[in-house]
């Protein structure tokens, strides 16, 4: 894009009938403009090379690789002003089926800055806009109303005027439609989520040590971390490492797919990218030890190219490059 822009997890008994379509929530999404320079001097005037502009905010992005993956979903949250409007832009043209609650604040705008020389990025993300609370009610309504929903996807933030009890809310309402839900944040809106028991769980190592409150040093220790969480009812934890990895802690397993190392062009929605891997392999049927290693070839391809534009053929290519294996 230019500078313009069924191996399901256990439900309770009392759930609804489950249906088929995949629904992502991003309550503060944003326009990502990426500025590409060789090098950054400070107190000097910096020339910019490249300027790019993509439709961002986390599950936007997993839509748009699930989008790309040839699933089907729907991409749901706020949008604003005409920033809000060229996201939206953005998401037609690349196919991503979507329905915005349209408020009064302009959509925010984040700015990532690419460093060739040093192959380096720095992200300056903003907060985002205010949120009426009349606003706020017209997405849980449209919430409520979701229909043939099989896996909803809660990501990312919530923008000013919303207090984080509202992804408790939501993933109440997504478990009592009988979905399967995935939480995937940080701090407080994480925790606010985490008290609803969602089904699966993906945060980063960083925001594993948020939540655990303490640094965690080595593969062990992140493992230890992740089976507390799951011990509290959370049915499936994956951990994204980075370069070394994802981990997956369920009752019966304790799995680590290692990706092939590669040299990474872009990071931005490679975390969401592995989340829509993980559940495009439970939409095909595949284990949990099938749908991780697909997580893992799937955030490892969305870092060779730009803007989350990953293709089942990417991922094939390095689905059997990825190493399965056992922690003790």
């Amino acid at each position: 894009m230019g500078s313009v822009c069924a191996h399901y997890v256990r439900r309770d008994s009392s759930a609804g009938a489950r249906g088929d379509m995949i629904y992502t929530i991003t309550l503060n999404p944003a326009l990502d403009r990426i500025l590409t320079v060789e090098s950054i001097e400070y107190d000097n005037p910096n020339r910019v090379n490249g300027d790019e502009r993509y439709a961002g905010g986390k599950g936007i992005d997993v839509s748009k690789a699930l989008t790309r993956l040839g699933v089907e979903n729907k991409a749901l949250g706020f949008a604003g002003g005409f920033t809000g409007l060229e996201l939206e832009g953005c998401l037609l043209n690349l196919g991503v089926n979507c329905e915005f609650i349209r408020i009064s604040a302009e959509t925010r705008t984040n700015v990532f800055i690419n460093e060739t020389a040093r192959n380096r990025q720095i992200s300056f993300n903003l907060r985002g806009p205010f949120i009426q609370s009349f606003e706020l009610m017209q997405m849980i309504d449209k919430i409520n109303g979701l229909k043939d929903a099989q896996h909803v996807i809660l990501s990312g933030s919530v923008p000013g005027g919303v207090n984080p009890i509202i992804y408790q809310k939501i993933v109440e309402i997504a478990k009592a439609k009988g979905a399967t839900v995935v939480l995937d944040s940080d701090n407080e809106p994480f925790r606010a989520g985490l008290r609803a028991k969602p089904h699966i769980i993906k945060p980063n190592v960083h925001e594993l040590e948020r939540l655990v409150d303490r640094e965690l040093k080595d593969l062990s220790a992140i493992t230890d971390a992740a089976q507390a969480i799951h011990e509290t009812g959370i049915e499936i934890v994956l951990v994204s490492m980075g370069s070394e990895g994802m981990l997956l802690v369920t009752d019966d397993e304790r799995l680590v797919a290692v990706p092939p190392k590669v040299t990474v062009i872009n990071t931005i929605g490679a975390g969401d990218s592995a989340v829509a891997g993980f559940v495009h392999g439970l939409v095909l049927g595949e284990s949990y030890g099938g749908a991780l290693k697909r997580s893992a070839a799937t955030g490892t391809a969305a870092t060779l190219i730009k803007d989350v534009s990953i293709t089942a053929e990417h991922v094939r290519a390095l689905l059997n490059q990825v190493k399965l294996r056992k922690v003790s």
